[in-house]
């Protein structure tokens, strides 16, 4: 595992990396992510390896809206919700299409999605084809991580490189909301307050 400043050079080592089925940490606006290719199962099958987790879906962050289309559906009301909030910590549970492999939902047919605030990782998602796993770079049940040294104390030898880009702007985790029914459901209260979301 190498600790690399998030330099232009770096980030594409970094999506190389993701292109050849490894697992990158990445900084984001609201925490440090743990990234791979979401089509490329078995490095899918490594993240959950590497978090310790079972059947929590992972969420994944696009560079664009055209890029979170080609894997979910969104209702006008998601594309009312995605204009006023991305890019932003942020995350929609959206209808999940075929394209995207059961594994990375854990074989629901809905998925989280973002575009994140960060130029860090923007760029990174650009180059690795505009989705990228954005799990947190924790263990299951331990601190979110919010620098490149807490990723690499926690997730260490079992990644292939960690971008460093110093402490996160928020380190808080997004807000999800579910709007996958006609009623929106906050499953997670996080960097964007619910008055906000209720005047959407």
């Amino acid at each position: 595992m190498q600790i690399l400043k998030a330099t232009e050079d770096n980030i594409l080592t970094a999506s190389q990396i993701i292109t050849d089925g490894g697992l990158v940490v990445y900084p984001t606006d609201t925490v440090y992510g743990l990234g791979c290719n979401p089509f490329n199962i078995e490095a899918v099958t490594r993240v959950f390896k590497v978090k310790g987790k079972r059947n929590k879906p992972l969420p994944i962050l696009a560079s664009n809206v055209e890029n979170v289309k080609r894997i979910a559906f969104l209702s006008e009301k998601a594309e009312r919700v995605a204009a006023r909030f991305w890019p932003g910590p942020l995350t929609l549970v959206l209808p999940k299409k075929p394209f995207l492999p059961d594994i990375v939902t854990c074989n629901f047919n809905s998925v989280g999605v973002r575009i994140p605030q960060h130029n860090v990782a923007l760029r990174l998602i650009t180059l690795s084809n505009g989705l990228l796993v954005g799990t947190s770079a924790n263990k299951t049940g331990e601190k979110p991580s919010r620098t490149a040294q807490e990723a690499a104390e926690q997730l260490g030898k079992e990644v292939d490189a960690i971008l460093d880009e110093g402490l996160v702007p928020l380190g808080a985790p997004s807000t999800v909301v579910d709007l996958t029914q006609e009623k929106p459901k906050i499953l997670r209260e996080g960097a964007v307050s619910l008055e906000k979301l209720l005047s959407t």
